[in-house]
């Protein structure tokens, strides 16, 4: 957010700023989401709603669990959140006790481990490279257990931020086994499903009942700014996080709620969307070797290709704003994903349009050179 916020000032300034920094589609929301807003503002009165969620969109988000994975979700398990950032929130309230060791990846979202930690949770970092195909693995778990305690959650995204790595059914079930086995509660990130180019994308929910699932309109319906999410929950905590969601926030926003409602009329719309994706993350597996830097994981989702830096620095972070105070383009330094290894690392978004992708990449390799 840092980098993000010096990308603007620049930009502000007239510099020809292009931002790969922030995991952010570049595409407005939908046209059909947009309507849906206007008319709800012309004629509705915008208050407060039930906490878990207007009726409407929990009984579309179930209905697309049917249709896209053939999956039955009671519509009553949905709860809508403000963002994946409350759903984050609501489920780590609710789950845990203060103290409790819950499991993520290393690299990984940096927000996990700030929310964990300033709940009283003890986020146990456990480092995903390719020996353990870029994914938790349950040897990796239970090898974290033994070395630290018990652990009483596993957080897990698939597609993963900022790898890129799409945890198939196999792996996922396996995974899903070992907690399980071991009482482990397991919370699947799933903001970034419908954005797979490669790989088995598959929602924890097909396997088992017995997880929390987080998602999002924020990245696949690009509406970010909306900040507009969903939980599907397990029966026993329907009840707790409706409590704890009533104290902390209300509900979500009336008016996201009416526009998302209209987001799952807008597939073929989206699909174009992820085209470009596609299209700019072809174009990045291919320059970023070129020009010197490795690609340190898949690239099979999401919108993010995580690359080793190492032949050019130490110190991501004074790269990355050398390179957007030299040649404007802002990528995001690797030390937050990974507070280990993350100083020779670097995160590059590619939500932007494929012209943009070509002029950063161009001039990286003068600069470079």
């Amino acid at each position: 957010m840092d980098v993000l916020a010096e990308a603007t000032k620049r930009k502000q300034q007239g510099h020809p700023v292009i931002s790969m920094a922030v995991g952010q589609p570049a595409h407005a929301a939908p046209n059909v989401v947009v309507e849906a807003a206007r008319e709800a503002l012309l004629t509705e009165r915008i208050a407060y709603t039930e906490s878990l969620g207007i009726s409407l969109l929990r009984e579309k988000i179930a209905r697309h669990y049917s249709t896209r994975y053939g999956v039955s979700v009671d519509p009553s398990r949905i709860a809508i959140t403000t963002g994946s950032s409350a759903g984050f929130n609501l489920a780590f309230l609710t789950m845990f006790e203060a103290g409790d060791r819950v499991a993520i990846t290393r690299p990984g979202y940096p927000a996990y481990r700030n929310i964990l930690t300033a709940l009283g949770l003890t986020p146990i970092e456990i480092p995903v490279g390719e020996d353990a195909g870029f994914t938790l693995s349950p040897q990796a778990l239970e090898k974290a257990a033994a070395e630290h305690g018990r652990i009483a959650g596993v957080l897990l995204a698939s597609p993963a931020n900022p790898t890129g790595t799409v945890t198939g059914r196999a792996a996922l079930t396996a995974l899903l086994e070992c907690c399980e086995a071991n009482g482990m509660t397991f919370l699947s990130d799933e903001i970034y499903h419908g954005l797979s180019y490669a790989g088995d994308e598959t929602t924890a929910l097909s396997i088992t009942d017995k997880v929390l699932v987080i998602n999002s309109f924020s990245k696949y319906y690009c509406m970010t700014g909306w900040r507009i999410g969903w939980m599907v929950l397990p029966e026993p905590v329907i009840r707790p996080v409706e409590r704890v969601s009533q104290s902390l926030y209300i509900s979500a926003p009336e008016l996201s709620q009416i526009a998302a409602c209209a987001a799952f009329d807008a597939t073929a719309d989206l699909e174009v969307v992820k085209d470009g994706y596609k299209a700019n993350r072809d174009l990045l597996l291919k320059r970023l070797p070129e020009i010197g830097f490795k690609i340190a994981s898949p690239m099979d989702g999401a919108f993010y290709a995580y690359v080793d830096a190492g032949r050019f620095t130490n110190d991501s972070m004074r790269f990355c704003k050398k390179m957007l105070a030299d040649i404007h383009v802002a990528a995001t330094p690797g030390r937050d994903f990974d507070p280990i290894e993350g100083h020779r690392t670097m995160r590059f978004s590619y939500a932007g349009s494929l012209r943009e992708m070509d002029d950063a990449l161009t001039r990286m390799e003068a600069w470079l050179k």
